[in-house]
């Protein structure tokens, strides 16, 4: 399979356990390589899909002068949307509660821009997904919070997670999408380079 890559020598340009993982399940060997204090801001115009896809490109342009000629290099960032509003990666327990109190009960998306960039090309997508949250309780929220310390997630939860467990009523699209990486998506767009 993807022997369109073989002669690529594949990066993924992200400190994500979950997308290192989620890009291994396509049976890829790749190496892993971050920079430190890649810019994550966008502009204020942008809503949506927009963002992470803006920034994706942004992650993919701090790194296109260090790519070698054989080298192909995945990045991407994950957003939750709620009411017109971006719901990233909270500051604290106090904001990671809030965050889950807002989606509880509630339909929100899960937005995911992805660039795959070479020396010579570059492709990019996002891919959306609709997950709806029961109602929970604050001592469920609580529970959460302070035991699985969401504070590196987008919307304060993991899907993959307890939360996810008890939590998400419905799915709508990628579920891999939710966790971070839209997999399914990735394999056919790098079935195209």
């Amino acid at each position: 399979m993807l022997d369109n890559l073989k002669n690529y020598h594949i990066i993924l340009a992200s400190n994500s356990p979950r997308r290192r993982e989620l890009l291994g399940g396509l049976g890829l060997d790749f190496e892993v390589r971050t920079l430190p204090g890649v810019d994550e801001s966008y502009p204020d115009t942008l809503e949506g899909s927009q963002i992470p896809l803006y920034i994706a490109r942004e992650k993919a342009e701090a790194y296109r002068g260090l790519l070698r000629e054989n080298e192909l290099m995945i990045t991407a960032d994950t957003i939750v949307w709620l009411d017109g509003r971006v719901l990233g990666k909270p500051r604290d327990e106090a904001e990671a509660v809030q965050m889950l109190r807002d989606m509880a009960g509630r339909t929100h998306e899960v937005y995911t821009g992805v660039c795959l960039t070479t020396p010579a090309h570059q492709r990019s997508f996002s891919a959306g997904t609709r997950v709806r949250f029961a109602s929970l309780s604050d001592e469920e929220i609580d529970y959460y919070v302070s035991r699985f310390h969401p504070l590196d997630k987008a919307g304060a939860y993991g899907v993959q997670e307890w939360i996810g467990y008890v939590g998400v009523e419905h799915i709508e699209g990628s579920y891999f999408n939710v966790m971070g990486l839209p997999v399914q998506r990735l394999y056919q767009e790098l079935k195209q380079m």
